[in-house]
């Protein structure tokens, strides 16, 4: 397989230094629009073809590979399929934007307090929801935060512009933050993000390169990460799928690929050269 096209010369830099020392990468993508294809279900979810597989072979080579979600890591760990995966036996899950983490080692689960203002908003939300005559709008509790998705709704952008306002309002009053994605927007702790964990995870394991992937607005807290990271000698390959049209993440990325499908084709690729090397 052919190397992807990588739009940038810190792209080429980066592949090229996985190529050359796997074991001190990380690689790491986001679940949903990444490696998932999106569905109006979130608990439909389900890893793409192969997407399991290309992080297996990888899994046997680099430092480290991770799955960095918003969801809680136990339901990113049943959705994607991973426990129990051959080849996947140190992979890592970072969920609630690192709040969580799962080791596929030992199954075990770590976790830090979640902010009382979470629940409070829990309260609250359903009576800001009919106020804002969207009752319908569904609420993802993942436990430490609370994603309102649109997409069910007749007119899902409308209905997301009509609930930024109040939620933004219902953030500020419990003391969290409100984060929008693709027709979603998520209330969650202040200073918790994929970038946060994901500095955490590099720090952790001493890496040198990293390739990250992801396709949503809270995927950018990470490409910014890698990037600040980038000026003090980390080699680093960002891949943007066009799955949720994040522009300003696509714009940044050193890869781009249509989809999860896309992802699973750069990931086999890297497999690859790293094999062949």
């Amino acid at each position: 397989m052919s190397t992807p096209v990588l739009a940038t010369p810190a792209g080429r830099e980066g592949w090229e230094a996985i190529v050359k020392d796997p074991a001190g990468a990380v690689i790491a993508s986001d679940f949903d629009g990444t490696l998932s294809p999106l569905v109006e279900d979130p608990a439909m979810s389900r890893a793409a073809d192969g997407a399991l597989d290309a992080l297996a072979r990888l899994a046997g080579t680099v430092g480290q590979v991770a799955i960095v979600t918003g969801r809680p890591a136990l339901v990113a760990t049943e959705l994607s399929g991973v426990s129990g995966h051959a080849g996947l036996g140190r992979l890592v899950v970072l969920g609630h934007y690192g709040l969580e983490r799962w080791e596929a080692s030992t199954g075990a689960i770590t976790s830090e307090p979640v902010p009382e203002g979470v629940a409070v908003a829990r309260e609250r939300l359903p009576g800001v929801l009919q106020e804002a005559g969207l009752p319908d709008a569904y609420v993802e509790d993942k436990d430490s935060s609370l994603a309102v998705h649109t997409r069910r709704l007749p007119d899902p952008v409308g209905a997301l512009e009509a609930l930024r306002t109040p939620l933004s309002e219902l953030a500020e009053s419990v003391g969290l933050h409100l984060e929008p994605g693709n027709l979603v927007l998520e209330l969650r702790p202040p200073g918790i993000d994929k970038g946060v964990a994901l500095r955490r995870l590099l720090e952790s394991s001493g890496a040198r390169s990293v390739l990250y992937a992801g396709d949503d607005l809270g995927d950018l807290a990470a490409f910014k990460a890698i990037d600040s990271l980038r000026s003090d000698g980390l080699y680093a390959v960002l891949v943007a799928a066009r799955s949720s049209g994040a522009t300003g993440l696509i714009e940044s990325a050193d890869i781009v690929v249509d989809d999860p499908a896309g992802v699973v084709t750069v990931l086999t690729a890297l497999a690859d050269a790293i094999a062949t090397r």
